[in-house]
């Protein structure tokens, strides 16, 4: 990490500067003192959603799920396992489709668990179906080898 980062705050969506020297881990917001990587994937709404893929400079894998779907349900374990490996270097995030169907609307989501990578606001890839947490882990790195070392 050469330049400062934008990360975005997964509680309440400030914008917070992180010089490189920093120890990303130990990062807290400057708006609501919340860990800014804490290993565990903030449920978000779209302003949040929208925010984490537009203004943070790390890279933003979304899960997009829903309370009723079982395969969503057996993955979530999974998911959080992979956040804790891959924070800070890639925030993971959930998007509850039920909740958000504009959103899942807007992202063309046909079937769920469905993820997403971004990087610079934009989709760089989608997998659809439950993954383990090395799978997970797996997917993000080939999509991003330098970045989620």
């Amino acid at each position: 990490m050469a330049k400062e980062n934008l990360v975005v705050c997964g509680k309440c969506g400030g914008v917070n500067r992180l010089p490189p020297s920093r120890n990303a881990r130990d990062a807290k917001c400057g708006k609501c003192g919340s860990k800014l990587f804490s290993g565990h994937p903030e449920d978000v709404d779209a302003q949040t959603f929208d925010r984490q893929v537009t203004r943070s400079s790390v890279p933003v894998v979304v899960d997009i799920w829903a309370p009723w779907c079982g395969p969503c349900k057996m993955m979530a374990p999974a998911y959080e396992a992979a956040a804790s490996e891959l924070e800070p270097h890639v925030r993971l995030i959930k998007l509850n489709s039920d909740n958000e169907q504009a959103v899942a609307a807007k992202l063309g989501i046909r079937s769920i668990p469905t993820m997403i990578l971004f990087r610079g606001g934009h989709e760089i890839g989608r997998t659809s179906g439950a993954m383990t947490a090395g799978q997970i882990v797996r997917w993000v790195r080939d999509h991003l080898p330098t970045a989620a070392a």
